[in-house]
């Protein structure tokens, strides 16, 4: 019992970077930065601003916008003092091993799968949407039964329903891809990057400027048409109005849903292994790549809510089809290339940061280490957690539906966010001396906000996140009890008199 809040202390974490399973550091300020752009604007911005505009908030998708931006700078300090502090593959998971212990560290772990697994999944159903949806602008398709998954959820009736396809296959066929590139190397992943951001950045900056110029403010009126708050405690609503089942509608609950579209800039944090000199560049990465997507978020919501009735949106692509609506058929096919090469690069950053997680768990015994450790001998990349993440990833996307994987998602970083910020409180408790070339500033004020915002943000989605999110943690605790165990380095340096 007592090993099950065993920490693993700061000097044998950073011993293991030294190994020879080290991954290849790489990786400079604007390069991680880049990753953190790639893996934060993407499916968020094109794809679920739709889904929260169109189902929950109205224009007042942008506030949802600052209030999950701002949630999200509160984690992120806290993550960038983690970062610096700790410099090795594993995230969330490895800065609760040194400061919570064994146990939590094991959740955080299982966690993070749903954060980016389930993850990629949601972006290569937004990549498959825009691809076809770039498809039918020239005339062409798909057949129905490969164009989506097999059901989906309406929340006006709060029931499934079939879809008529059987597997979508766009999504399938980019995941896999995606894995090949990714086994490839960190050094042509970063590259492939760093060129779609560049491309993806040009279109956001292109639909801001050019859809400025058809925004109608009469359709900012009302501007909050399901009110500004949208809190629910398991099904019961507290503030603000319900929708089907319970569901919170309402700014807050917005904010919860296109919280997605923030996930990324704590990917930054997984590569820190990978990076030339991870106590400056990490928290500069994560801290630089946030603030310039929350400023194109906000702008980009703004337009597209003035271009389309929220009632109107297209929830599968609305920034496209905003532009489709006002008869410019040439910029709708610019914003889905733009679309799908942002897509896709979130999907690459997302798939990119998996295999790392279950690469710091395997080299602690929670998973077997002789398969989610492996790195390969020329290239230097962890092959068989990419290998397995990519079939993990390819059958979710096929067969689980948009509204699903994307709520799954959310619910499990806003958690890894509550763990990391708690995290942060710990560490300046129990190891003040600890070296901090990234100080949070305004400690205990930053994590503590940085837990409220986030919980709320979590009680602001439906109650089937919180079972499914209970359910997986349910499974993981099964894993844990009968595997993981047994065979975690705390045990074995417990065996050994180190700990």
């Amino acid at each position: 019992m007592n090993l099950m809040f065993a920490k693993k202390p700061l000097a044998v974490l950073l011993e293991e970077a030294k190994g020879e399973n080290r991954l290849r550091r790489i990786l400079g300020p604007w390069a991680l930065t880049a990753l953190g752009v790639g893996a934060i604007i993407g499916t968020g911005i094109f794809v679920l601003t739709g889904v929260a505009a169109h189902d929950r908030t109205g224009p007042a998708l942008i506030l949802s916008f600052v209030v999950a931006g701002i949630a999200c700078i509160f984690a992120a300090l806290c993550y960038g003092e983690f970062a610096s502090m700790v410099p090795v593959a594993g995230s969330a998971y490895t800065y609760a091993y040194a400061t919570l212990g064994e146990f939590f560290a094991w959740i955080i772990g299982w966690d993070l799968v749903l954060e980016y697994a389930v993850g990629s999944s949601t972006v290569a159903h937004g990549w498959s949407a825009h691809f076809q949806d770039l498809l039918h602008s020239f005339g062409l398709g798909i057949p129905a039964a490969l164009r989506t998954a097999p059901f989906d959820f309406d929340p006006g009736s709060g029931a499934f329903f079939s879809t008529g396809s059987v597997i979508d296959l766009p999504a399938v066929l980019i995941t896999f891809i995606i894995t090949i590139i990714l086994i490839k190397g960190i050094r042509e992943s970063a590259g492939f990057n760093t060129g779609m951001v560049a491309v993806k950045l040009v279109i956001v900056l292109f639909v801001i400027a050019v859809g400025a110029f058809f925004v109608d403010s009469k359709n900012w009126v009302p501007f909050a048409p399901y009110g500004y708050t949208g809190i629910s405690f398991f099904g019961h609503t507290l503030f603000g109005q319900s929708g089907p089942g319970g569901m919170p509608l309402g700014m807050l609950a917005g904010s919860a849903i296109i919280f997605f579209a923030y996930i990324g800039f704590d990917s930054v944090s997984t590569h820190a292994e990978e990076a030339k000199n991870p106590k400056k560049d990490v928290p500069f990465g994560i801290i630089v790549s946030l603030i310039v997507c929350t400023i194109l978020y906000i702008a980009v919501s703004a337009i597209v809510t003035g271009m389309v009735p929220y009632d109107q949106i297209d929830i599968n692509a609305p920034v496209s089809n905003a532009f489709a609506r006002h008869g410019l058929p040439w910029a709708q096919r610019l914003i889905d290339v733009g679309a799908i090469t942002g897509i896709t690069s979130v999907l690459l950053v997302m798939m990119l940061s998996q295999p790392r997680i279950l690469l710091a768990m395997a080299r602690d015994g929670m998973v077997p280490p002789g398969f989610f450790g492996a790195v390969h001998d020329k290239f230097r990349t962890p092959w068989k957690s990419t290998l397995a993440t990519g079939l993990f990833v390819s059958i979710m996307a096929g067969f689980l539906p948009l509204r699903i994987l994307a709520e799954m998602t959310n619910i499990g970083t806003l958690f890894a966010f509550v763990i990391v910020c708690t995290a942060v409180l710990i560490m300046r408790k129990t190891h003040p001396e600890a070296d901090r070339p990234f100080r949070a500033p305004w400690v205990p004020f930053v994590p503590i906000m940085g837990i409220i915002c986030c919980t709320v943000l979590m009680f602001s989605l439906p109650v089937e996140n919180w079972w499914r999110l209970i359910g997986w943690l349910g499974i993981g605790m099964l894993i844990y009890y009968f595997y993981s165990r047994k065979h975690t380095i705390t045990r074995r340096l417990a065996k050994e008199g180190k700990l």
